[in-house]
């Protein structure tokens, strides 16, 4: 099972690389397809659980913002970049906030370093989620490499535990 999943994982990580525009289309695609189906899914269980307000409404909420990420993914979005870029913008605005409060409050002068350090690392992370928003084929590429080294080291895992389990 490691061997196919490791193929299949070097497989999409080169066709992440080779054709990038192609398939971060393709998986916006699908990602805009899954997020309409949970949505409309989460609304009509809205529906059906009336008798507790609070999740029914909960429920439906999260439908709806699902069902307009789902849309928006499918036609006007590229989800790769986007979301990509969306988690480099949440960390690197976490650690300037953590690495401002650091700077302020802590008295030690050690301490004080480290948060400035973060400060500065936080400010990387905020630049990468531009260039991450703004080069879709890039983001794509290094993703696809990763899944490729990431499917090379399933495959040699895999058969390193055929070999220790022979050895046993």
């Amino acid at each position: 099972m490691e061997k196919l999943v490791g193929l299949l994982c070097i497989i999409f990580g080169l066709f992440l690389v080779i054709f990038p525009v192609f398939s971060s289309a393709v998986l916006s695609m699908v990602i805009g397809f899954t997020l309409v189906c949970f949505g409309m899914s989460a609304m009509c269980m809205s529906f059906v659980f009336t008798e507790n307000r609070s999740y029914a409404f909960s429920s439906f909420a999260i439908g709806l913002i699902s069902l307009i990420f789902g849309i928006c993914f499918m036609f006007f979005l590229n989800a790769l970049p986007f979301l990509v870029s969306l988690q480099f913008y949440i960390i690197g605005f976490l650690m300037i906030v953590y690495g401002l409060l650091g700077v302020i409050y802590l008295d030690d002068k050690k301490y004080a370093i480290l948060s400035a350090i973060s400060i500065l690392l936080g400010i990387l992370t905020v630049a990468l989620a531009v260039i991450a928003a703004s080069q879709p084929v890039l983001t794509a590429v290094i993703i696809g490499v990763f899944v490729i080294v990431d499917g090379v080291f399933v495959l040699v895992m895999g058969k390193s535990e055929e070999l220790i389990q022979k050895n046993e």
